[in-house]
């Protein structure tokens, strides 16, 4: 018997052929793993709350929903969001077992981002910052926000959807345009905090081509204690009330006589609405547009 001591042929790879190959595994190792998109959030500053809700994500954990629901009202919160207590006192060890992947702040809570990085990692969006305005702040963190989720195209679609109905409300609106109006959310019956240019309220009136009537500095966009006597220096000015206002305020307010001499109301230019929050996002803005818009009909068609 001959036994065939040759060795067994292997197929042969032509060397371009195998220079593809060995460049495919050489890219392979070099190409860094990409990173799967958050699905469970966290998001304690309610602007990235609503947010994460106009990007069709629905977060498992967020601050405050209690008062989120009566005072902000948009977006709907899902039930089956777990609510994280105050926003200033976070329920640490709620925030803990929600297990999220990501915890979404703004810089008002940096000084929490060290305690709140042990649970997750934490994305800081800013919206409120000097000299900048928020509306235009509010687009850039959706888009930043809608990259860090994978939710590009939901961002966009969140984008301008805000800026249509911004421009449909301006439309409504343009019999009152260049009227001066000032934005206030009465506190008691005899003082109320004032909205700037530089808040949302006022960025947003301006596209709506109104005039902001508050001019003095503020802070973060709204100057807190300002007497009703001060509305006696705004002759021509439209006065509406943002919500909430405590009931006990309205009442003592439409039964002052000091309130009811004042131009703005003696002549019908007071309106008021729902509760807004002064300090969200798109979805903030959207709500302002449409809820004034509403608010101030009678007058732009009178």
């Amino acid at each position: 018997m001959v036994t065939d001591l040759r060795p067994l042929r292997r197929p042969r790879v032509s060397l371009c052929r195998r220079g593809v190959l060995l460049g495919a595994a050489a890219l392979s190792l070099a190409r860094p793993a990409v990173a799967a998109a958050p699905s469970r959030i966290a998001a304690i500053d309610w602007a990235m709350l609503e947010t994460t809700l106009a990007l069709g994500v629905t977060p498992v954990a967020a601050s405050e929903l209690l008062l989120f629901r009566k005072a902000a009202i948009e977006p709907v919160v899902p039930d089956a969001v777990a609510d994280l207590g105050l926003r200033g006192s976070i329920a640490y060890e709620q925030l803990h077992a929600a297990r999220p992947d990501i915890v979404l702040i703004s810089p008002w809570y940096e000084n929490r981002a060290h305690i709140l990085s042990r649970i997750a990692p934490v994305a800081s969006f800013s919206i409120y910052e000097p000299g900048r305005p928020p509306y235009d702040a509010a687009v850039a963190a959706t888009r930043a926000l809608g990259m860090r989720l994978g939710r590009t195209i939901e961002a966009e679609r969140a984008i301008e959807e805000a800026s249509l109905e911004i421009e449909a409300c301006r439309r409504s609106l343009s019999a009152l345009g260049g009227r001066s109006v000032l934005i206030m959310n009465l506190g008691d019956a005899r003082h109320f905090r004032a909205f700037g240019a530089d808040s949302m309220f006022g960025d947003v009136l301006g596209r709506l081509g109104l005039a902001c009537a508050w001019i003095e500095p503020t802070a973060f966009g709204a100057y807190p204690t300002v007497g009703v006597e001060t509305l006696a220096g705004m002759t021509d000015a439209i006065v509406v009330n943002v919500g909430p206002t405590p009931p006990s305020a309205l009442a003592e307010m439409r039964a002052s006589p000091l309130w009811r001499a004042m131009p703005s109301i003696a002549e019908g230019r007071f309106v008021e609405m729902e509760p807004v929050n002064p300090y969200g996002a798109l979805r903030a803005a959207r709500r302002f547009a449409r809820l004034l818009t509403g608010a101030l009909g009678p007058l732009a068609h009178a």
